[in-house]
């Protein structure tokens, strides 16, 4: 299954509502259980909040709290680790409310939603390189990161999401490095110069694309390209590492 058929299976649930909370939560006004949703909030129970956010989305979809549930939940579930229906929130409010005030945070969540799926906890403890992982969720992290400066310039949120996308280019210009070594230790030397230009290219201001330079002198040097050599030692030259 795909990541945008579950988005959508997601996004239903979300719709019809989810029984499991409506069965755990009591059956108490609108404005009661949207008051404990903000205590846990703010205690940081985001289970909890999760729950009685979800309970109210369900059984007062069309409620004064409706819109606020939504960006309640968002936040609840980035911050439980439930990134998928994270997203599947953001797409639904996103569709519903493509005018809404706090537009820029929404897309700043989910660039950070996106961003968070990269991470594996496990990597993190060990110290784990994983520069050849699957690097999809970075680029769509970037990309809203890059809309939501384009769109909202003087957004509060604006100068953590540049400094994010600075981050994010990093790991993708790695990604691109770790490629062209891959195909370099297989001796396909066309595919790793290959890579190597594009990388340069594409983040021509990152550590990794001064890496690439070693691994397209190499690919050059297998190929006996003599005047590639020479013009990849002068690039080494003027971009030391």
């Amino acid at each position: 299954m795909n990541y945008r058929t579950l988005s959508s299976l997601l996004a239903l649930s979300l719709l019809f509502g989810c029984s499991s909370s409506d069965e755990i939560v009591p059956d108490v006004p609108a404005s009661e259980l949207y008051t404990d949703a903000q205590s846990s909030l703010r205690s940081g129970n985001w289970l909890t909040a999760v729950e009685k956010l979800e309970a109210l989305d369900s059984r007062y979809p069309f409620g004064p709290y409706s819109e606020q549930v939504q960006l309640d939940l968002i936040y609840a579930y980035y911050k439980n680790g439930d990134l998928p229906l994270a997203l599947a929130t953001i797409e639904r409010f996103t569709r519903l409310n493509p005018t809404h005030s706090r537009m820029d945070w929404v897309l700043y969540m989910r660039g950070l939603s996106h961003m968070a799926q990269d991470q594996n906890y496990m990597h993190n403890i060990f110290n784990i390189d994983r520069s050849d992982r699957d690097p999809e969720p970075v680029k769509s992290a970037f990309t809203d990161f890059k809309r939501l400066l384009q769109r909202y310039p003087n957004s509060a949120f604006a100068a953590d999401a540049e400094k994010r996308m600075h981050a994010l280019k990093n790991r993708l210009a790695n990604y691109d490095l770790a490629s062209a070594d891959f195909y370099l230790r297989r001796e396909a030397w066309i595919a790793a110069i290959n890579r190597c230009q594009e990388l340069q290219k594409t983040y021509p201001d990152t550590e990794a694309a001064r890496k690439s330079l070693e691994i397209q002198l190499e690919a050059y040097k297998q190929l006996g390209l003599t005047d590639a050599v020479a013009r990849t030692e002068e690039l080494m030259k003027l971009n030391p590492i």
